[in-house]
């Protein structure tokens, strides 16, 4: 086949934080691919045709895109942050997997992007320097309970947690319940970082302890990170605290 696919990240907004990989992959594309606001930021140019579409459409996006690439069109399929966390690298591979067995024989890439994750954390200092998860609280493609679980868990396994889609319009309360979850859990003292529209002019981060920590502070283009028992806050005079995790642990004591 002729055709071909790139899964691409574009980081968590900034033009600047665009690889020169995936900026390559974009002025070679026929086709841009993927959830409106994101196709928006790939800029118009002669012979590029852009297809946006809702997010919650990820299935019907990802078969668009190896429809558009089995007729012989060269097609990037644009996500937020990194294409392989919660976002489109895993739906075309789902789709692949269960349609048409041609599309097996795409050419098909995955080129990283600077995940919300990691850019928010180089904000505040270095949260992440020890273990982590990332948790996605939306319960779109998985039942809240699913998400309960795994908040407990990694609470209880002493994991620095990233907490991705905190909150919509359409769920309000998560935050505040996995907040509820993990307060018996973790110290009243323990930093939460909020980091809004990381690398955008309109960028904001904050540090506060667990237990004065609100969801009205988060917005849908927030990303939360919850820290361990070991991770700590450095004050400085009249600027923002550094917040780290150290990259050791100390021992357990035997019970």
């Amino acid at each position: 086949m002729s055709g071909s696919i790139v899964i691409a990240g574009l980081g968590p907004g900034a033009a600047r934080l665009v690889t020169p990989e995936v900026s390559e992959a974009l002025s070679a594309a026929t086709d841009i691919v993927g959830y409106g606001p994101y196709v928006a930021r790939v800029p118009d140019r002669t012979g590029l045709d852009k297809h946006g579409s809702d997010n919650r459409e990820e299935i019907d996006r990802a078969r668009h895109a190896l429809q558009l690439a089995t007729a012989g069109r060269h097609v990037v399929v644009v996500s937020s942050g990194d294409p392989g966390v919660f976002a489109m690298a895993a739906a075309v591979f789902e789709a692949i997997e269960a349609g048409d067995a041609a599309w097996r024989e795409l050419d098909v890439q995955v080129l990283p992007g600077v995940t919300a994750m990691t850019a928010a954390a180089a904000r505040a200092g270095a949260p992440l320097g020890h273990d982590f998860c990332a948790i996605n609280l939306s319960d779109n493609l998985k039942p809240w309970t699913l998400v309960e679980k795994r908040l407990r868990l990694a609470a209880e396994a002493d994991f620095v947690i990233a907490l991705y889609n905190p909150v919509s319009k359409a769920r309000p309360r998560q935050l505040g319940q996995a907040f509820d979850i993990l307060r018996p859990l973790r110290a009243a003292e323990t930093p939460v970082i909020f980091a809004t529209a990381v690398s955008e002019t309109n960028e904001r981060i904050d540090a506060m302890p667990l237990g004065r920590a609100v969801p009205e502070r988060a917005d849908m283009r927030t990303l939360v990170i919850v820290g361990s028992s070991q991770t700590r806050l450095i004050a400085r005079r009249d600027r923002p605290a550094f917040v780290y995790t150290p990259r050791s642990a100390p021992a357990e004591t035997s019970r």
